[in-house]
């Protein structure tokens, strides 16, 4: 009896580290935008259904407040074995098309984000970066 006890405890540190793991892309990000070279932040965060979204929070171009919250990042899941956040799909405002993604920390406060379509070859590298709070929009 004092095993299983023993396991069902360990079991539940095992899954409490692991969702702790899942819930570290939550937050605000910087990122600086390929297409229009601008910046914008978004906030990421985690939905019902236990995946994550995305959505913009802040631009630099006060003429694009109209993407303020819009959500360009959706269905992302946390893949534990490989420590990283798969299975995404980001929508850019303003151009037609989805792309898959995944991201991964290269380090606490640098996400590298891959958006392809199709294959993971065929697509961008991106890194934002982490930030502690939300942007003030001017």
């Amino acid at each position: 009896m004092k095993h299983i006890i023993s396991f069902i405890l360990l079991l539940n540190v095992v899954i409490g580290m692991a969702q702790n793991k899942a819930d570290d892309i939550v937050g605000y990000y910087l990122i600086f935008d390929p297409f229009s070279n601008e910046y914008s932040q978004c906030y990421i965060y985690k939905t019902s259904k236990g995946t994550y979204d995305g959505r913009v929070c802040w631009v630099s171009n006060p003429a694009k407040k109209n993407f303020l919250n819009y959500v360009f990042l959706k269905d992302l899941r946390f893949d534990a074995e490989n420590n990283e956040w798969v299975d995404g799909k980001v929508t850019y405002a303003g151009k037609t098309g989805t792309y898959q993604t995944y991201m991964k920390f290269e380090d606490k406060n640098k996400l590298k984000v891959r958006a392809y379509f199709g294959f993971s070859l065929l697509g961008k590298t991106l890194y934002w970066t982490k930030e502690k709070q939300k942007r003030e929009q001017k």
